[in-house]
């Protein structure tokens, strides 16, 4: 071989997928022993993480993962996939539109929590106690971010999102066949202890989704490529409810509301 076909052939280089006719095999494994014998969790731990996880970890990804689907038309990542499917653009369009929705703000805060988590954690690995570093990450997270912490706290679900118990609670579950460690639980359970002195604070969805994805041992930036992931279900479900429901050009608001005139000073 040329050294110009070689540097064509390295010009991509990729330890996910080997493939040629014939074949096709994902970290090594072929597909068709893959396929019939892997979950869809399963398939993604391999892809993003190079191994097959055991069954009971791969039963609190999927936990992780089946709790984030959606959360109803206002959230934006959701209302932009209606929007566009209101336009007579395609569904795949209508998806990637309600994805590209998913940033900072809106669907940011799992890897922003994991990211605290993971400094809380770094601080114990280097001597001190929960509580310390608990008051430290936050103090550090807040000089930084401002005093709204990713992961606690929800608009609608007041004292309590109905998710992050149960998600807790499987983790506690999955410490107790060590599957994992429970580290990371006490962690979030203690910074939303640190955060509730004054009134209750909820534990959300993404405080709870990034436990687990600590405690899997997820890096925090995969945290937010794994609700994109886990939103999409509910993108996909909502983009195609409103295709079949039909109507053209619905924006945010009914018609008969039209946005407030400001005009300028």
């Amino acid at each position: 071989m040329t050294d110009d076909a070689q540097a064509v052939r390295d010009w991509w280089r990729t330890s996910i997928i080997d493939m040629a006719p014939g074949k096709i095999e994902f970290r090594g494994h072929p597909i068709q022993d893959l396929i019939g014998t892997v979950s869809f969790p399963q398939m993604i731990w391999l892809m993003t993480r190079g191994d097959i996880p055991t069954a009971d970890q791969a039963a609190l990804f999927e936990a992780a993962l089946v709790a984030g689907v959606d959360h109803g038309p206002q959230a934006p990542s959701i209302a932009a996939a209606r929007m566009a499917a209101t336009c007579g653009v395609g569904l795949n369009n209508a998806m990637a539109n309600g994805v590209n929705m998913l940033g900072d703000v809106h669907g940011g805060a799992g890897e922003q929590c994991a990211e605290l988590y993971y400094d809380i954690e770094n601080r114990m690995q280097k001597g001190a106690d929960l509580p310390t570093a608990v008051e430290a990450g936050l103090n550090a997270w807040q000089a930084v971010n401002g005093k709204i912490v990713s992961g606690f706290g929800h608009r609608f679900h007041k004292p309590v999102d109905p998710r992050a118990p149960r998600l807790m609670k499987l983790v506690r579950d999955a410490a107790k066949k060590g599957a994992v460690y429970g580290n990371f639980a006490d962690i979030g359970e203690a910074v939303q202890a640190r955060l509730s002195l004054k009134r209750p604070l909820a534990m959300n969805i993404d405080g709870a989704t990034a436990v687990i994805f600590c405690e899997l041992g997820f890096p925090a930036p995969l945290s937010r490529g794994l609700f994109c992931l886990t939103r999409s279900v509910g993108i996909l479900s909502h983009a195609w409810e409103q295709m079949e429901q039909g109507g053209r050009n619905k924006g945010p608001m009914p018609p008969a509301y039209l946005p407030t005139f400001e005009p300028e000073t």
